[in-house]
């Protein structure tokens, strides 16, 4: 490293780079005098000046991309003035068309399989059903803002608690924050928005004492899988209105779960995948659900109260496999949606012990899963197919669904 570099504090300073490849996080990598520089708002190939905004010392630091020198063919207006730098810490891709985006996810998914499972992989990032005239806006069904110390509602800033305020948002689902955020909250409050499957919106703003300001029913009516589901407004079901059933569709094309069967699904939340497996054994099959929020289990008992063939079990996974009936039987088919850290090995030891003849994994962040196919392959599971959904649109998140099979 240079003598610049040992300088370390690169914060305030802003430096002229040639941006590079798109990493997992919503940035792109440049480098100057020694150092790695995680730039965002900025497009591969493009030449930008980029302001240091953190720096902890070491080898790399964090930039936003002030100007732009030179412009990639895919970089656009972002069409939110609470984006860019310096702004909201929501949506990382604003400035890219659709084409673009998707091709930024596309190459971050297949970097983490070919780096953490050494697995190469073409990956293709595919769109979602649009939700109004505008392709990547009005889509996310549930918002959650925060309450600055004048008591509007706005967003945190990028890697910060600090708050900016906003009237809208390009992504929420049209009309449904401005009726909110001209009202006065109790400052640090935190407030989540629902809009559900019928068009009804929920809110609850919890304050920092802990009461309660709530509108709506709080049970949200959604609609996957050919059935009607109420759940949890606050809780947890995918974002963008398309997600579900899109999601569901895809399970059960690579699950094929055999009819009198036996099909797991772990951190199942309401059964959402539950339901297509349950159809797919039958009457005389049966289908395990691990889910640790007893919210999520009580919507799914009442919402799948026809299959008696979906059994729920409340507890977390890593400590609910090898015991109880999970012990007894062994699964055809295993599905597992674990959160954003992925599943782990103790998880995927578990899994790989009952030898399931396929796993369908349904994964929110590319590394994880990298990481967990990795491990699956110590156990003779292969990758043998994978999708991937831009459920996320101008963020950097993206969700894929990837079919494991015993070999």
């Amino acid at each position: 490293m240079s003598k610049t570099a040992d300088k370390l504090d690169w914060t305030g300073r802003r430096v002229e780079v040639i941006v590079g490849p798109v990493a997992h996080g919503g940035h792109c990598v440049a480098r100057h005098d020694g150092r790695v520089i995680f730039v965002r708002h900025s497009l591969p190939g493009e030449r930008v000046i980029a302001e240091i905004t953190e720096d902890t010392g070491g080898s790399f630091c964090r930039a936003d991309a002030i100007t732009v020198l030179e412009a990639s063919a895919g970089r656009v207006e972002r069409p939110c003035a609470a984006s860019g730098p310096r702004g909201c810490g929501g949506c990382d891709w604003q400035h890219a068309d659709a084409h673009t985006q998707r091709a930024l996810k596309a190459d971050v998914v297949a970097e983490q399989l070919r780096r953490l499972a050494g697995i190469d992989w073409p990956v293709e990032v595919e769109a979602l059903p649009a939700t109004g005239p505008r392709e990547l806006e009005g889509w996310r069904t549930r918002t959650r803002l925060a309450v600055d110390g004048s008591g509007n509602l706005g967003f945190r800033l990028h890697r910060s608690h600090e708050i900016i305020p906003v009237d809208d948002c390009t992504i929420a689902v049209r009309g449904a924050l401005p009726p909110l955020t001209g009202q006065d909250w109790p400052s640090g409050a935190e407030v989540d928005v629902c809009v559900d499957g019928e068009g009804t919106l929920h809110v609850q703003g919890i304050a920092e004492d802990g009461t309660a300001q709530v509108a709506g029913s709080g049970v949200a009516v959604q609609f996957a899988a050919g059935r009607r589901w109420k759940v949890n407004a606050h809780g947890f079901w995918q974002v963008h209105p398309a997600a579900a059933d899109t999601l569901a569709g895809v399970v059960a094309e690579m699950a094929r779960a055999p009819k009198g069967g036996i099909a797991w699904d772990l951190y199942g939340g309401a059964g959402l995948f539950a339901s297509v497996l349950a159809e797919q054994v039958g009457p005389r099959g049966n289908v395990f659900v691990v889910e640790s929020n007893t919210q999520a289990i009580a919507d799914g008992r009442a919402s799948l109260a026809d299959l008696p063939n979906v059994h729920f079990t409340t507890g977390r996974v890593d400590n609910s496999l090898g015991r109880g009936i999970l012990a007894r039987g062994k699964p055809s088919v295993v599905v597992l949606d674990p959160p954003r850290k992925g599943a782990g090995r103790s998880v995927v030891d578990a899994i790989a012990a009952k030898t399931p003849a396929r796993v369908v994994y349904v994964a929110c962040d590319p590394a994880a899963l990298a990481r967990d196919i990795a491990l699956f392959a110590g156990h003779g599971y292969e990758l043998t197919q994978l999708r991937a959904f831009d459920a996320f649109p101008m963020t950097h998140h993206v969700e894929c669904v990837a079919l494991l099979s015993a070999r």
